[in-house]
């Protein structure tokens, strides 16, 4: 019976029994409903295999990918009062900071770094649409101002990422005045010339867009992106008619003039470094880890090999 029971039996569960699979192990396409390996989906920045949607990622997950190796510092944010207004709805203002805080592993919705691209040294800024939907609050105000003032002190461009439903109505009036104060930041770098892109992802509505996203000496667009002040089912409401396809869409909005590029997520490094080295008049972008040959040297070697041998004159 030791014989059946210790080997037997469990030889045949073995072969019978259901083996459970780990859930975070496959994510599905929210547009085409692919099935996508979630090592195989992070590699290829949270961008669908099959139908190049493109799903919301993280300041970090997005500065992981951008930045040269992954590597950036951090610049830090001036914190405002916690609950100037002593606010609530259905909760406390303070415990829906600490709810989003809890899920998101972030302290707001807004985070700046500096690093390299392609050897090009920037300022980053990126808004988190998980932490309370990006809305733009005290905190997304200090930031950008942060970031411009950074960029400035050290003689950088600024790239900004926004993702946002818009102003923060938990600060009300407050939350209001930082359109103002983000417009004044990005005079700051137009003063002292400094180049400043914004990317608008999905989606960018509201005062965020009334502000600092639409502001860019560059405009450039992830695919399908919703960029708007008011969405399109308010204004159908409003004007009772039917809007077009794609209506507000980064497609649709570059091909009426309002973008300068939509451009696929993972084409975006070597995209925004190659606008910052034109703009700034450097060289090509460099691909690789390989130093950039000399320009010179390259053109005297090209003239050595083209130049007429003894023999040949």
């Amino acid at each position: 019976m030791n014989w059946i029971t210790n080997y037997v039996r469990p030889t045949i569960n073995s072969l019978f029994s259901r083996r459970e699979m780990p859930e975070n192990l496959w994510e599905k396409c929210p547009s085409c409903g692919t099935m996508l390996f979630h090592r195989e989906l992070t590699d290829n920045q949270r961008v669908c295999n099959s139908c190049g949607h493109h799903m919301t990622i993280s300041p970090r997950e997005r500065f992981a990918a951008f930045f040269d190796g992954g590597l950036y510092s951090e610049i830090a944010v001036p914190q405002p009062i916690a609950d100037p207004l002593q606010f609530r709805d259905q909760k406390k203002y303070p415990d829906r900071m600490k709810a989003a805080q809890k899920q998101t592993g972030e302290k707001e919705a807004m985070l700046v770094a500096e690093g390299d691209v392609m050897r090009t040294r920037l300022v980053a800024v990126a808004q988190d649409f998980g932490f309370m939907g990006g809305s733009m609050g005290m905190h997304v105000g200090n930031a950008i101002i942060a970031g411009c003032e950074h960029a400035i002190k050290r003689k950088l461009p600024l790239v900004l990422f926004s993702a946002a439903g818009g102003a923060r109505m938990q600060e009300g009036i407050l939350s209001l005045m930082q359109m103002p104060r983000t417009t004044v930041a990005v005079d700051m770098l137009r003063e002292a010339g400094l180049p400043y892109i914004v990317v608008l992802t999905h989606p960018t509505t509201g005062g965020v867009t009334a502000s600092y996203a639409m502001l860019g000496d560059v405009q450039i667009a992830e695919p399908g992106a919703l960029i708007c002040f008011a969405g399109p089912r308010v204004i159908e409401q409003t004007i009772r008619e039917k809007l077009p396809e794609g209506f507000q869409r980064a497609e649709y909005l570059l091909e009426h003039g309002m973008l300068d590029r939509v451009t696929p997520r993972p084409e975006l490094r070597a995209e925004i470094a190659t606008i910052l080295r034109m703009l700034g008049g450097q060289g090509p972008v460099v691909h690789g880890d390989l130093p950039r040959p000399d320009p010179a040297a390259a053109i005297e070697t090209a003239q050595t090999e083209t130049a007429p041998t003894p023999e040949e004159k």
